[in-house]
């Protein structure tokens, strides 16, 4: 999760492409808005749900154009052949 979110703030969607698993991921993603800027990433917590997959909540900041935006989204990750893959997330 933290590396997913350091991609994002260094706009490296290659990144986030790469890690994204395959069942799910989108062809293409646009580039980050330009201006934005992440400002921190709180993990409220992260629980196994399986021998092989995990959910972990988070909540990430931004702001762009001078107003302050949260993304609070609960994000489903699968380990497949010693790689976790980022699946889906729920917003809160």
């Amino acid at each position: 999760m933290r590396s997913r979110y350091s991609a994002y703030a260094l706009g490296r969607t290659d990144y986030l492409l790469a890690t994204w698993h395959p069942s799910t991921r989108p062809a293409h993603l646009e580039a980050l808005p330009a201006g934005l800027k992440w400002l921190g990433l709180e993990v409220r917590r992260h629980e196994a749900t399986g021998p092989a997959s995990a959910v972990v909540e988070f909540v990430a900041r931004s702001k762009s154009g001078g107003k302050a935006h949260r993304l609070h989204e609960c994000s489903r990750f699968v380990l497949e052949a010693g790689q976790w893959w980022y699946v889906d997330g729920q917003v809160r």
